[in-house]
């Protein structure tokens, strides 16, 4: 059994990482958020699986051509090679959690589209 507590992972940008690789080769990593108004994730792309939980306050979630609100408890599911991105849009600190069917974070990031633009993503 391993136990962690989040505060004992690094926190790089605006979240902590839960690499499963590093934690005996679990098959998912994590991005637990901490995004302060303004900030999120810019327009990108994995070739996995990722769910995103919105636990506080309100994210502008853009997935493909979409554009979503998401506020505490709403659950997203991104598909694999699916352009997509985050903005937090409250104005407190966007706590989400963000599951990646992966034991390590592969992203790429993507050239800002109309849809990313008119959501004000954050540049890459």
């Amino acid at each position: 059994m391993q136990v962690l507590r989040k505060e004992d992972l690094p926190f790089v940008g605006s979240s902590y990482h839960f690499v499963g690789a590093d934690r005996g080769d679990v098959g998912v990593s994590m991005f637990l958020v901490e995004a302060p108004p303004g900030r999120g994730a810019p327009l990108h792309i994995h070739e996995y699986d990722e769910i995103l939980m919105t636990q506080e306050c309100r994210a502008r979630i853009v997935v493909g051509d979409e554009i979503r609100e998401a506020v505490s408890g709403d659950i997203v599911v991104v598909k694999a090679r699916t352009p997509h991105g985050f903005v937090n849009i409250g104005a407190e600190i966007l706590r989400q959690i963000d599951i990646h069917i992966s034991p390590r974070f592969k992203q790429q990031n993507l050239e800002p589209t109309e849809t990313s633009l008119q959501a004000m993503l954050p540049a890459g």
